[in-house]
């Protein structure tokens, strides 16, 4: 169904914590300025949906970033994504705050990032993942790389991949759809 290896599948049905990278991973990594000098940025929304599924599901999703954007937050607030760690350059202490808030073991978190200052954290998890535009050096130790490229659909192929991992992609679906309609869920979250 996705491009994740087979050999990864173990990991990614275990993984309890997903947490992003932004600028190249939920947006394609170009910086926007407004007339005012306000920072703009694109997110695709199969990305966001995906988010969706997954934390229906269950699975908490975080973002960790070195930016702080208000065009960030106010994604972040329409998805209900309530574990954000921005304008933080030690992205290895957030994610160490966030497994202590969160309970969770670094090997039941998969991250996903895209260029070398998010190398510290991808080698400190259970499944380290990169868009297929990723940096090389970061293609080069990920464990994962998707087909897609960052800010055009890959967190959505991850999420797709970890709900499939777990044998809850159509579930989770199928459950979303029926919340949309207004009928109980049928199994699931």
């Amino acid at each position: 169904m996705s491009g994740l290896p087979h050999t990864l599948r173990e990991r990614a049905a275990a993984t309890r914590l997903l947490i992003l990278d932004v600028d190249g991973v939920l947006t394609d990594g170009r910086l926007h300025y407004g007339p005012d000098g306000e920072q703009l940025k694109v997110f695709h929304v199969k990305d966001g949906l995906g988010l969706r599924l997954l934390m229906d599901e269950g699975v908490e999703v975080a973002v960790i970033s070195a930016r702080r954007a208000p065009a960030l937050e106010r994604r972040l607030k329409e998805l209900r994504v309530e574990r954000a760690q921005l304008g933080r350059g030690d992205k290895l202490a957030a994610l160490h705050e966030l497994l202590g808030e969160l309970e969770v073991d670094a090997s039941e978190v998969a991250f996903m990032g895209d260029d070398v200052l998010d190398l510290p954290v991808m080698r400190a998890v259970g499944l380290g993942i990169t868009p297929a535009d990723g940096h090389p050096l970061v293609r080069a130790e990920a464990d994962w790389v998707t087909l897609g490229e960052g800010g055009r659909g890959a967190v959505r192929e991850v999420a797709d991949a970890l709900l499939d991992a777990r044998g809850r992609l159509e579930g989770a679906v199928e459950d979303h759809l029926a919340r949309r309609a207004g009928a109980k869920p049928s199994s699931g979250a």
